[in-house]
């Protein structure tokens, strides 16, 4: 739009001083009063004078030229010429054609009408936010030539790759299927944590496939206007039919693919007539053979049971975090990209992140790309790569906050509790690194770094877990005593009390309850989780769960009590350490549980 109207201003300056310089010439021609005119002819000065109306161009003897108006009708002034003999020459009167008429009457409102049609069409080309593009579907099209995507670029869910490979050989032949009455499969629904490449999957699908790859968004159906988002999925599929064999993928489907009967609008909602019209155009009476409907979600729980079933959505791909060899394989998707030190390792970095997509090791490779451009360094170390893990996790170093002496003795004293209750706890990850420089909303950060990817959690390990979260709070209360406790272990509360709720009420780690779920928080409204859940529970009951979650809480609190008092020496030292280093990594820790001569902190 804006490039269109510095066009049309540019396009009316010209025009304006075309204008101007007309008139200019104009008035560049000697104007006189026909008093002047009479006296000249009286007095022979005048050689010719040619008559258009009212209009008189003279010319003198003296080869002047001047015009003249006659003020009123002069019926002497033709005898009085004559007798002067001036040559007078009359001209004919043009008279306009009717088409010419016509046209410059009707020139300015076809100047206006033709404006706005142009502009309306420019706003429709522009991103569809004209009134008359308004039911239009904003899906945006990238053509086979302009996919570069593969297989190649995408990493760490091979399981999911293996099964899309059909899809895509059934585009590129589909008469191979074809022959043995094969079909395929109408939709393909990919599910999945944020970040795991949902997206960049269905990309290489279109790229191997050679295919149109239409894609749009879940949230871009829906508005305000009943019956809007149903009019863009008939576009949608309309235009698609014409790039069939195509590809359309739809992010966020949980958007529009809501379970019907769930909003206030019932089934005038404009969310639900759209999911109807999505239902009908992927298996309806017309036939959209060629047309793959892929789509993305997180939500899988919430979606329409008429969206799942078999001839809409055939197929549910899981695209789940991955695994250590898979962080292995996107890191060294993403390093490809920048330059490394020989050095660097993938491995030790996948190690490192467990539980990190394939969105948070794109993110930690590019920042210590950052990292080391701001060093002025000229490739990226495992120094920068451990920075930037650390600051994913534990958040940004705030070196800036001013602390006092004691603040920073009760927060060693702190991180170290986690850390001895940690090691001495049975079944718990090994603590990797602790500091208590202030990172993020925490004045001292401990990460326990798991050997191997955790897949499920035993009972053991969930109390040694709530063991280590109180050891932070039990170290300030055998050093300082139990009215000198900071609030530090807030957060340590919090989430100790809630894997205790969870081992009573959903894993069955109860004798008096027993393996029974207690809690439900299936619901689409805070109201409907909260009636869930406790319409199966009495009071009784009820009682008995806060029982027992205290009474599980009162047991590993005292176990971490007794570890700490037996190992108060180590205690003192591990706090002298992290006043001397402020972080201290896994060797040092070693080292302090040993009862051994901390090494220097390299770091």
């Amino acid at each position: 739009m804006g490039k269109n109207l510095i066009l049309w201003f540019f396009v009316a300056v010209v025009l304006i001083s075309i204008f101007n310089n007309v008139n200019f010439n104009e008035e560049k021609i000697n104007i006189r009063d026909y008093s002047t005119f009479l006296s000249e002819v009286n007095q022979d000065q005048v050689n010719e004078a040619h008559i258009d109306g009212q209009k008189i161009s003279v010319i003198r003897k003296d080869g002047g030229k001047y015009v003249t108006m006659i003020p009123i009708h002069d019926p002497k002034l033709l005898d009085n010429l004559l007798i002067k003999k001036v040559k007078t020459v009359g001209n004919f009167p043009i008279e306009p054609s009717l088409l010419t008429s016509i046209f410059i009457s009707w020139f300015p409102m076809l100047l206006l009408i033709g404006l706005w049609f142009f502009f309306m069409k420019q706003m429709q080309l522009g991103g569809g936010k004209g009134a008359i593009s308004f039911g239009k579907s904003k899906a945006r099209m990238l053509e086979e030539k302009n996919n570069k995507t593969s297989f190649l670029d995408v990493a760490g869910c091979d399981e999911a790759k293996e099964e899309v490979k059909e899809l895509v050989e059934y585009l590129k032949e589909p008469a191979k299927f074809k022959k043995l009455g094969g079909k395929i499969p109408k939709g393909l629904l990919m599910v999945g944590p944020p970040g795991t490449g949902k997206t960049l999957l269905a990309k290489a699908i279109a790229g191997e496939a050679k295919v149109p790859f239409f894609t749009i968004s879940g949230s871009d159906f829906v508005e305000m206007f009943v019956g809007v988002g149903a009019s863009r999925v008939r576009d949608m599929f309309e235009n698609s039919r014409k790039s069939a064999p195509c590809i359309i993928f739809i992010d966020e489907i949980d958007a529009v693919g809501r379970h019907r009967g769930s909003g206030f609008g019932g089934g005038h909602d404009e969310r639900e007539q759209t999911l109807n019209q999505m239902l009908v155009e992927m298996d309806g009476f017309e036939d959209n053979e060629g047309i793959l409907l892929v789509a993305a979600t997180n939500r899988p729980d919430v979606l329409d049971p008429a969206l799942l079933r078999p001839g809409r959505f055939d197929r549910q791909i899981i695209v789940p975090l991955p695994d250590i060899r898979g962080r292995e394989q996107i890191l060294k998707v993403h390093m490809k990209k920048v330059p490394l030190d020989e050095k660097v390792i993938a491995m030790v970095i996948a190690r490192g992140t467990p539980g990190f997509s394939g969105a948070d090791l794109a993110n930690l490779v590019n920042e210590a790309a950052l990292s080391s451009a701001r060093n002025n360094k000229l490739v990226v170390s495992m120094k920068e790569l451990e920075q930037a893990k650390d600051k994913i996790i534990m958040g940004s170093e705030r070196r800036s906050m001013v602390m006092t002496d004691l603040q920073k003795e009760s927060t060693a004293y702190h991180e170290a509790g986690h850390v001895i209750v940690g090691r001495l706890v049975p079944d718990h990850d090994p603590a990797h690194k602790v500091t208590i420089i202030p990172r993020g909303n925490a004045l001292g950060v401990t990460f326990f770094l798991p050997k191997e990817d955790v897949l499920s959690i035993s009972k053991k390990k969930l109390e040694s877990q709530i063991s280590t979260l109180y050891g932070g709070r039990l170290a300030e209360e055998i050093i300082y005593g139990i009215d000198c406790v900071s609030t530090g272990s807030s957060n340590d509360i919090k989430l100790a009390t809630t894997i205790a709720k969870n081992m009573i009420t959903q894993w069955g780690f109860s004798d008096k309850l027993g393996p029974l779920l207690y809690t439900e928080e299936e619901g689409d409204t805070f109201l409907e989780r909260t009636a869930n859940k406790f319409k199966n529970m009495s009071n009784e009951t009820a009682k008995i769960i806060d029982e027992e979650v205290r009474f599980l809480i009162k047991n590993n609190y005292n176990r971490s009590k007794k570890i700490l008092k037996e190992n108060i020496d180590i205690l003192h030292a591990m706090k002298d350490a992290l006043i001397k280093y402020e972080t201290i990594d896994s060797d040092q820790i070693d080292d302090l549980m040993n009862r051994k001569e901390v090494r220097s902190n390299l770091r």
